[in-house]
């Protein structure tokens, strides 16, 4: 218990210090029991929600199927849950970094979180987000998520080009292997469904044919 109580802290600017303040909430960041505590600390979060709901680590997403207003209704009150917990845990969230998604209906609804000093906000609507790495957009197609991996797939092997002047096969495999081809697979498992589009196939597959083309393979030495 001697982790949890009595825990202070200062800042320190151009070593100056400040006065020491009590900490009343969370744990030390960078700590080995720190990942575990927070789990500990949120797990009844799941508790107050009504519709569904998906955590990894601090970031938690609600959705519901709405077909009628009432089902907007009901996400709406779980927004006011999630302040009212938020509240009484002392785990305040960022407003700004929430956002609104409506997905394959017409029936669009907008939200609103209140603030801590009890001012409501009303959530943007965004067309795309960024989700553990994936981008998501709301008519659920891959094509963004494909560019953006082609282009950073793109980008490490002009850096390979600049550092390797010459290559032999196994070193080139090694390098797409675990710095290329992780680029462009990442993600693609979960939304495979939807990456059938010939120009979001193509996009991927350029990368390879730029990658085998920048080898020659008449030789045993591999050049750019």
């Amino acid at each position: 218990m001697s982790f949890l109580e009595e825990m202070q802290m200062r800042v320190t600017v151009r070593g100056s210090c400040s006065h020491c303040g009590e900490l009343i909430s969370g744990v030390p960041q960078g700590s080995v029991l720190g990942p575990l505590l927070f789990l500990v600390y949120v797990n009844d979060f799941l508790g107050w929600i009504k519709t569904n709901i998906k955590m990894f680590a601090d970031d938690t997403k609600l959705w519901n199927t709405i077909r009628q207003e009432s089902d907007s209704e009901e996400l709406q009150e779980d927004l006011d849950r999630l302040r009212e917990w938020s509240n009484k845990l002392l785990l305040d969230f960022s407003i700004e970094k929430c956002k609104v998604m409506h997905v394959g209906h017409k029936l669009a609804t907008s939200y609103s979180i209140s603030k801590a000093d009890g001012t409501l906000c009303r959530q943007e609507e965004a067309d795309e987000d960024k989700d553990l790495g994936a981008i998501l957009t709301n008519d659920l197609k891959a094509g963004k998520q494909c560019t953006g991996a082609a282009r950073k797939a793109t980008n490490v092997l002009q850096t390979v080009k600049r550092h390797f002047t010459r290559l032999d096969k196994a070193t080139f495999w090694i390098l797409y292997k675990s710095s290329v081809r992780p680029l462009l697979e990442y993600s693609i498992q979960a939304g495979k469904m939807s990456v059938n589009v010939r120009k979001d196939i193509k996009c991927l597959e350029q990368v390879q044919r730029r990658a085998t083309k920048r080898l020659q393979y008449a030789a045993n030495i591999y050049y750019y």
